[in-house]
């Protein structure tokens, strides 16, 4: 039996730019998504937050915000997520890395009105129904 999973994505503004990462992985393979990844068991959404953008960018992050959930379905993969997003404000004091060369090719910074056409689907999904707003 499949039974939908909890992910979470994490944008990250640094002013009118967020950060997203060109997926490597067959899921969502070549789409451009935020920092995120699956929720753990026992852990809030906010330390599911900090926990995958440290393991993902290096950044440490405080105070991430529920902004949005969305419903996703992957008909091609069989998978079914449910996905909190969250947003935080980064001060851009901390390099951004790429500790996972393995699932992203690299991170770059997209201003919210240019991005990138091949979003990953829970991000299209959340820019069908929120507008994101940059404060």
């Amino acid at each position: 039996m499949n039974t939908p999973r909890v992910g979470i994505g994490v944008l990250i503004f640094n002013n009118t730019s967020i950060l997203l990462g060109k997926r490597l992985q067959k899921h969502g393979a070549s789409s451009w998504a935020p920092p995120g990844g699956h929720l753990e068991f026992g852990e809030n959404f906010e330390e599911c937050a900090i926990r995958e953008v440290k393991e993902e960018t290096g950044i440490t992050i405080t105070s991430p915000r529920i902004m949005a959930v969305t419903n996703d379905v992957f008909p091609n993969e069989n998978k079914h997520y449910v996905s909190i997003f969250l947003r935080v404000d980064y001060d851009g004091k901390q390099p951004v890395q790429n500790l996972e060369p393995e699932k992203v090719l690299s991170w770059d910074w997209f201003d919210i009105s240019q991005l990138p056409d091949d979003l990953f689907l829970p991000l299209q999904n959340l820019l069908k129904n929120e507008s994101i707003q940059t404060t």
